[in-house]
């Protein structure tokens, strides 16, 4: 059965100093009491950083899709009515502008379900602050015991 000194023996840390092993307890706190504030600080000025660069992407992004979306509609539109004319050759015009409507309205569905996709990839809120948060709740924890 091995005493308590022999466990402490067995530990790698056992032999260690503190660093600091001449400052108090208060002197301790207050520089605890510092870093977390840093801490803070810094993970704050990080989900700026994150957010504001997410931010202008999709600013961008919303811009091009806005003036492409446009572009697309007034081309389809002359395109569907161009379609619906030539196809009203074979079938009669009702027919040919139901069928084209049809096969617009299919486009749309699929075009709905990607951007539908990729809105929703975009979700994801400042991946790396919400790790670094995480990693400096662990390193507080191991602070505090």
């Amino acid at each position: 059965m091995s005493t308590s000194e022999d466990r402490l023996s067995m530990r790698p840390d056992a032999d260690v100093e503190p660093l600091e092993s001449d400052r108090s307890i208060g002197e301790l706190v207050a520089q605890l009491g510092t870093d977390l504030g840093q801490l803070v600080t810094t993970q704050v000025e990080l989900a700026r950083r994150e957010l504001t660069a997410e931010a202008k992407d999709a600013g961008k992004a919303a811009g091009l899709l806005g003036a492409g979306s446009l572009v697309a509609y007034l081309s389809l539109t002359l395109f569907c009515f161009a379609a619906a004319w030539g196809l009203s050759e074979v079938v009669p015009e009702g027919v040919a502008f139901l069928i084209v409507a049809a096969v617009v309205g299919v486009i749309a569905v699929v075009l709905m379900l990607v951007g539908r996709q990729r809105v929703e990839a975009a979700k994801a809120v400042a991946p790396a602050t919400i790790e670094t948060l995480k990693e400096d709740a662990q390193w507080t924890r191991q602070q505090m015991s």
